[in-house]
């Protein structure tokens, strides 16, 4: 790492062990600090069993759509890093094997590697740093310990702005995907079926279209599109 990256690095933990840095000056520190592309922060509540996933930042417009790709597929590194750690794929054009729906679609954004990490607070998790490369490239160990570091950073910043809301209360984020969750409980009660299961017909829907999970659950909400219990989505 170059000095002014350490330099800017030195700065962040310097300001976040006083008062604290925001989500958005982290995002912006990563491309820099980690030589990535971009970086975005998301963080999951969990409401009856189902997961309810909220944007914070994304520090750009691919940061965003791969955010709203992964809400729509179901699978991704920002799932496996909430799920079981930090996730660092160098080369996702050899890794797609894992993400079927993700891989390629990402790809189709022009994102050529993907890194993960879980924001931590003791045992509990709160989401994740994603971050990603228009290039193939393993983050090296410097650069695997520091975005550590600023993943802690950008958990503190979290739970910053999460103290005064409720555990399920995701209103405070960027995109909390409120239509999403909205339209699956609406499916679920014109399916007579489960919240996961009216989940994955609306995202078997938007792959069906072509589109995203949050136009179609638009859709549901807005009552141009209903599901019926013989399996067809009428609108």
């Amino acid at each position: 790492m170059t000095e002014d990256r350490r330099g800017l690095l030195d700065r962040l933990l310097a300001e976040g062990r006083h008062a604290g840095v925001g989500v958005e000056r982290i995002c912006a520190a990563c491309a820099p600090v980690l030589d990535v592309s971009g970086a975005a922060v998301t963080v999951v509540s969990v409401l009856g069993g189902r997961q309810l996933r909220g944007l914070v930042h994304a520090g750009d417009a691919t940061g965003r759509a791969l955010e709203e790709l992964q809400l729509t597929v179901g699978e991704g590194p920002c799932h496996d890093a909430y799920a079981g750690g930090r996730v660092l794929i160098a080369d996702l054009a050899a890794a797609c094997g894992r993400w079927p729906a993700f891989g390629p679609g990402a790809a189709g954004l022009g994102v050529a590697a993907v890194f993960s990490f879980p924001l931590q607070a003791g045992a509990a998790r709160l989401g994740s740093l994603d971050l990603y490369r228009n290039r193939p490239g393993a983050l090296t160990r410097q650069q695997t310990a520091d975005a550590l570091l600023l993943a802690e950073l950008a958990t503190r910043a979290v739970t910053d702005r999460l103290d005064g809301h409720a555990g399920t209360d995701l209103t405070w984020v960027a995109d909390v995907h409120v239509e999403v969750h909205q339209a699956v409980g609406m499916v679920s009660i014109q399916l007579g079926t489960t919240a996961d299961a009216a989940l994955l017909r609306l995202r078997g829907q938007a792959f069906i279209r072509g589109e995203t999970v949050t136009v179609v659950a638009r859709q549901v909400v807005a009552r141009t599109l209903r599901f019926t219990r013989d399996g067809e989505a009428v609108g």
